[in-house]
């Protein structure tokens, strides 16, 4: 028989133990979101928006000079010099792109001059992986490139052996339209993607930057039945007011917008999120998640 006074140790000792702590729920996208603290938010660089104006408003473009700088720096030149102005949105092809740009430009007698942006550019298919440039990679498998993940606040697919890092064509990608020769594009012909993600393309073509805000205004355009979605009645064509540099308007006019760093751990957190939903009507966790299902946010910027 136990002595009765080890029995009371005993217990003493049973009761000291503290209970173990109830893990904290799992938090859902908008709660990452609404606790993201103001450094794991980045400002893009108004030199690397273009802002596109239609008749329904404005389409706000991030480009990125990391992965296509012979092309960005063409853009901004033929954005500086109003290339754009008046031009039209010629293309809506269902489930695929939307594409604008000179309706006559395969005739050099009616094509709109280029003035000072040049008018042939090599392909910028991929770029070489640089020392310094951030990576944060997705654990899941992906079906087109090596790793994927997320680059200088991208959708990216990256085969390090090869040692090249490029775009992934995910909804709202935007991209410079070419022939059939690799370095036929000068990013006089831009689409963007408005349907389930055109990985094929990814290698391909050369991808110049994602859609910020505005996408709603594009992926509206009436789809055409004719060939390639292409518009063949003039009068469907929808007119650009303006594609300009945000660093060239003035301060009223600039988008003021956040975007959230892929770099930070509220990204890092999103992920896990959107990879294992928390949200009370799912039942099944999928323990994955594909490189263009990723949100990455986009707010208007805080009042100063």
């Amino acid at each position: 028989m136990r002595h009765p006074t080890a029995a009371l140790a005993l217990l003493a000792i049973a009761t000291a133990v503290p209970a173990a702590t109830p893990a904290a729920p799992p938090r859902t996208m908008d709660e990452i979101l609404a606790a993201a603290p103001a450094e794991h938010w980045r400002t893009p660089d108004p030199d690397n928006l273009l802002v596109m104006t239609l008749e329904t408003g404005p389409v706000v473009i991030e480009l990125s000079p990391e992965h296509a700088p012979e092309h960005v720096a063409n853009l901004r030149t033929l954005a500086r010099e109003g290339y754009f102005d008046g031009l039209t949105i010629n293309r809506s092809q269902d489930n695929f792109v939307v594409q604008w740009g000179d309706a006559n430009g395969e005739d050099p007698a009616k094509a709109k001059p280029l003035g000072a942006a040049k008018a042939a550019l090599p392909a910028e298919f991929s770029t070489r992986i640089r020392d310094g440039l951030a990576f944060t990679r997705l654990p899941d498998v992906d079906g087109w490139a090596p790793q994927v993940g997320f680059s200088a606040g991208f959708p990216v697919g990256r085969d390090p052996q090869a040692g090249t890092q490029w775009l992934a064509h995910c909804y709202a990608t935007v991209g410079a339209g070419r022939g059939n020769a690799p370095d036929s594009s000068n990013g006089t012909e831009l689409y963007v993607v408005t349907g389930q993600a055109p990985r094929q393309l990814d290698l391909n073509i050369t991808s110049v930057g994602r859609v910020l805000d505005g996408m709603h205004r594009l992926s509206a355009m009436p789809r055409s039945l004719a060939p390639g979605g292409f518009y063949t009645q003039p009068a469907l064509r929808t007119p650009i007011l303006r594609i300009a540099l945000a660093s060239a308007l003035n301060e009223a006019e600039r988008p003021r917008l956040q975007v959230m760093d892929t770099g930070s751990a509220s990204f890092d957190a999103l992920v896990e999120a959107r990879r294992n939903r928390a949200d009370a009507w799912y039942l099944r966790k999928a323990g994955h998640i594909d490189l263009c299902n990723v949100p990455i946010p986009v707010r208007p910027a805080p009042d100063r």
